[in-house]
């Protein structure tokens, strides 16, 4: 019963949403994000508890502010991509800011593959979309496999009909496609600061163990395909920033092992860079750190229903 009142309150909000006024939509966003945030729910206090890590020094009246500002943050993205299907090509390109595009371009130009990583901050999807058709550039990415399959099978139709070649988490042959792409000089997108499973890298990230998915850095060794962090965040305008950052090189020595460790390291400090200069963008409502992942009951829960999760997102 919950998958598929999930999947109905997905499918409304894409019915519906999209052809509301984009200032109404705009001020539907804020207040159900003020309303979840006011609830106190699962998702708010993991949501702090993430943010408390990244600005330790913060009050719990700052902790709070970013926490609101967070879920405002959040269901701008939701906003936001509801409403996707329907903006033009100048419409996207007037919603976005990147800096530094000349990596991407430079590298696909040659005919070399590139791994855009990205953490999960301001809105990705959007991101995506002035890929595909702003720069005219097909990429491929992977999504979890969401219960029901129907959800699932939602997320999917709605990310291949912004452009994008969508591959399942789960199953093993996502990783030999995406090295065929990045052999041939197409570009992947991944969304890497979350791991999915128990054979991710570990990293120090904030001053603790969490783990990330080696995939990124394994992909840009086996293919020789350039390893990009990117970093994307909101301001005060409508308009989304972001910016492509220098590659991540691939050592000269060591195992592959040791060599994954050292690069997902790299792209863990560059991800922290960006959400401490804009934490009320990263989205992770939920567990990250090792220190967390053990079972215990969240600090201070209240009633109230766990946030959504951010759909197909968690691939990396």
């Amino acid at each position: 019963m919950k998958e598929r009142l999930s999947d109905g309150l997905y499918g409304v909000g894409w019915a519906t949403v999209k052809k509301l006024p984009e200032p109404v939509a705009a001020g539907l966003g804020r207040r159900i994000a003020d309303l979840t945030w006011k609830r106190r729910g699962k998702s708010v206090l993991r949501l702090e508890a993430n943010l408390a890590r990244v600005v330790p020094d913060a009050t719990p009246e700052r902790l709070a502010e970013l926490s609101k500002a967070g879920m405002r943050s959040y269901m701008r993205y939701w906003m936001e991509s509801f409403r996707l299907p329907t903006w033009s090509k100048e419409r996207v390109e007037s919603g976005i800011d990147i800096k530094d595009v000349h990596h991407l371009q430079e590298a696909l130009a040659a005919g070399r593959g590139v791994v855009l990583a990205l953490p999960h901050l301001a809105n990705w999807d959007l991101a995506g979309v002035w890929v595909t058709r702003c720069l005219g550039v097909p990429f491929t990415t992977v999504a979890e496999r969401l219960k029901p399959e129907t959800l699932y099978d939602r997320f999917v139709a709605y990310r291949e009909s912004l452009g994008m070649e969508v591959l399942p988490h789960t199953g093993g042959s996502a990783f030999g496609t995406l090295a065929r792409r990045l052999r041939a000089g197409g570009l992947v997108c991944l969304v890497a600061d979350r791991d999915l499973s128990a054979s991710g890298t570990e990293v120090t990230f904030f001053g603790d163990t969490a783990r990330m998915p080696a995939g990124p850095a394994i992909l840009a060794q086996q293919t020789g395909a350039l390893l990009l962090p990117v970093m994307l965040w909101y301001d005060e305008t409508p308009v989304m920033r972001g910016r492509i950052h220098a590659p991540i090189d691939v050592p000269e020595s060591g195992t592959r092992a040791e060599k994954t460790s050292v690069m997902t390291q790299a792209l863990a400090d560059a991800f922290a860079t960006g959400i401490a200069d804009h934490p009320e963008d990263w989205h992770m409502l939920q567990r990250l750190w090792l220190a967390d992942l053990e079972e215990r009951p969240e600090p201070g829960a209240a009633a109230g229903t766990a946030g959504t999760e951010r759909g197909g997102e968690r691939t990396e």
